[in-house]
């Protein structure tokens, strides 16, 4: 999303250099957020695909090279090294690598070919294939926004949902446990099988073609395919290998998305704008949209407001803006799924807040009263 975006804001504002748009993937134009709704609209992976990599090229007028990773950046020369052994040479250059799937356990060869990551239309093609056209049993470790997006879904989609996670309620990064309890019942009360407050011992071949993850309480869970949403980790190793200032937040950009070295830029979840990573689709955009301007040749910092992530659940909708510090104090109001929870600073000011049900109505309301992400 992030270099297809800045390449749509930088013809939009009629720059005609010479794009290159290189990915490792297939390339396709799709919404990303719309990999966690798929099953529940019964649309294919093709069908969540709004143009393939040559049409894009064409609408572009860009060069669109698929399939092929970055071995290196060779800042002195300014050239991209490709796997394939060939080059490309910029002006400019901008990495918007994403973020990789985080997964803290070895997997087994064994059930390997059953336990799945999606972080592109690629990997969702590879689990749509692998689940066909029957119902299966789908265990998802983690409770996070991937986590729970896709067990709605999968749900809505006709599978049998499971859910593991160390954590004792949903979406623990987002919400407060009240909130993140009431998320969970809604779940539960639709057949959603939690089992929160738990960790994976092993994930081994059973009986068949099962998989069974084994917990910590002993308890055997058998599925056909398992999808881990155990985190994602911005893509820095490129840059790292070129020299340029990065952490574990990702690349280290200034607010004008510029990196450690003065013809590189970083855009989307791998750059990290001032000390903030937002991975999230509104400061990407936004962050497309003031770079393009920056690159074609008026200077623009990137500024994001106070945007909440509206969390895909219809079961229960959720929408939060989770604080930047530790609230002195969370101000929870609501019962029956329909809470909000007010995130405070010492001085009584609104830092953050969560709402869930009938109460995401509040959303513009207390998005004009948050602070800024990066104002």
């Amino acid at each position: 999303m992030a270099g297809i975006g800045l390449a749509r804001a930088l013809r939009r504002l009629g720059d005609q250099r010479s794009i290159a748009l290189i990915s490792a993937d297939s390339g396709d134009d799709y919404s990303k957020p719309l990999l966690s709704t798929g099953f529940a609209k019964g649309l294919t992976p093709n069908q969540l695909a709004q143009r393939s990599a040559v049409q894009l090229g064409d609408e572009l007028n860009a060069q669109i090279v698929t399939h092929t990773p970055v071995s290196a950046v060779d800042v002195d020369n300014k050239l991209i090294l490709l796997e394939n052994g060939k080059a490309f040479g910029y002006n400019a250059l901008v990495l918007a690598t994403g973020a990789a799937p985080l997964v803290p356990f070895k997997i087994a060869a064994s059930v390997a070919s059953r336990c799945f990551t999606i972080n592109n239309l690629d990997d969702y093609r590879r689990f749509h294939s692998a689940l066909g056209h029957h119902t299966a049993r789908v265990a998802i470790i983690g409770a996070g926004l991937v986590g729970c997006e896709f067990a709605n879904d999968l749900h809505a989609g006709g599978h049998h949902v499971s859910v593991v996670a160390p954590e004792v309620s949903l979406l623990p990064r987002l919400l407060p446990a009240p909130l993140g309890t009431a998320l969970g019942d809604a779940f539960s009360m639709a057949g959603i099988d939690l089992h929160l407050g738990r960790k994976i011992e092993s994930i081994a071949s059973g009986h068949g073609k099962d998989t069974v993850l084994h917990l910590n309480n002993d308890e055997p869970l058998s599925a056909d395919c398992v999808l881990m949403a155990t985190g994602l980790t911005p893509r820095i190793a490129l840059a790292e290998a070129a020299g340029l200032t990065v952490s574990t937040s990702g690349i280290q950009v200034d607010r004008y998305l510029r990196t450690s070295h003065s013809d590189i830029y970083a855009l989307g979840d791998v750059a990290c704008v001032e000390g903030i990573n937002a991975m999230y689709v509104q400061p990407l955009q936004a962050s497309a949209k003031a770079l393009a301007a920056t690159l074609a040749g008026t200077p623009t910092p990137a500024s994001f407001g106070a945007w909440p992530i509206l969390v895909k659940t219809p079961l229960l909708p959720v929408v939060a803006y989770p604080p930047q510090t530790t609230p002195e104090r969370w101000r929870i109001e609501g019962e029956s799924g329909n809470i909000s929870a007010l995130a405070e600073n010492k001085d009584g000011r609104l830092i953050g807040f969560a709402l869930t049900g009938d109460c995401v109505r509040r959303k513009v309301e207390l998005s004009r009263a948050a602070p800024a992400l990066l104002g």
